[in-house]
């Protein structure tokens, strides 16, 4: 052995490691900012790089850092969650996942953003290991729902009726009530009785069917069809 650990003189092999979740936070309080990225980076597989101050900055910043997920405030003076969300889905064909933070879980900005394509919410409050489960959940494809809020946010807005929803088969309503329910695609799988893989593939069909850009989105388009809800059998 020598002084850098390998045999005859050479280097150890590399360790094989997954990259960190790369985060962009963004809130127009500076203290809210300061302690999330402080609290953030102490997590294991999470790296904050960069901050917005407003909504109007993200869309420049994503372009420019490129992370897999924006920790987005949804009430904002100039540009809101809301619209930021509405403008990386429209300028990027990959936009990064979308995690909503909000002082209220039944804030209705908090459902126009899961409307726009946020992946999920979680409250301000909740605590440091929750919120960094909720970005490594969104970067793995997942959503983070509250399903009761999302229920009663979802009850005060008018049915709009759309054809996209009678494309769907049975099995893919099935798995479209277990991710209103909050399942995650693992648990979405051992209900069912089927593989991960399997899940996978009925939500890349439901997606597609509904058009819409992430689970969390295709949730929000269910209820608002009427598929969901109080009458339509959700169990």
């Amino acid at each position: 052995m020598n002084a850098h650990g390998g045999p005859a003189g050479l280097p150890d092999p590399p360790v094989s490691v997954d990259p960190p979740v790369s985060v962009l936070v963004v809130d127009d309080e500076e203290l809210t900012r300061t302690g999330l990225r402080a609290l953030l980076s102490a997590k294991p597989g999470l790296a904050v790089v960069g901050e917005a101050a407003d909504g109007a900055e993200v869309l420049p910043l994503v372009e420019r850092l490129r992370p897999d997920v924006v920790l987005m405030d949804v009430r904002m003076p100039y540009v809101d969650g809301i619209e930021a969300t509405r403008r990386l889905r429209a300028a990027l064909p990959d936009p990064p996942k979308v995690v909503v933070i909000t002082t209220f879980e039944n804030d209705e900005h908090v459902y126009d953003a899961l409307r726009a394509g946020a992946s999920g919410f979680i409250r301000k409050r909740a605590p440091s290991q929750q919120i960094a489960h909720a970005i490594r959940l969104v970067a793995s494809g997942d959503s983070v729902l509250f399903p009761e809020a999302v229920r009663r946010l979802a009850a005060a807005r008018p049915v709009r009726r759309t054809g996209r929803v009678a494309a769907l088969t049975r099995r893919e309503i099935e798995l479209l009530r277990l991710m209103a329910k909050g399942h995650s695609n693992q648990e979405a799988a051992d209900d069912l009785r089927v593989s991960l893989e399997t899940i996978k593939t009925h939500v890349g069909n439901v997606l597609t069917k509904l058009d819409a850009g992430n689970r969390t989105q295709a949730v929000v388009m269910a209820y608002e069809a009427g598929l969901l809800g109080p009458g339509a059998h959700d169990g």
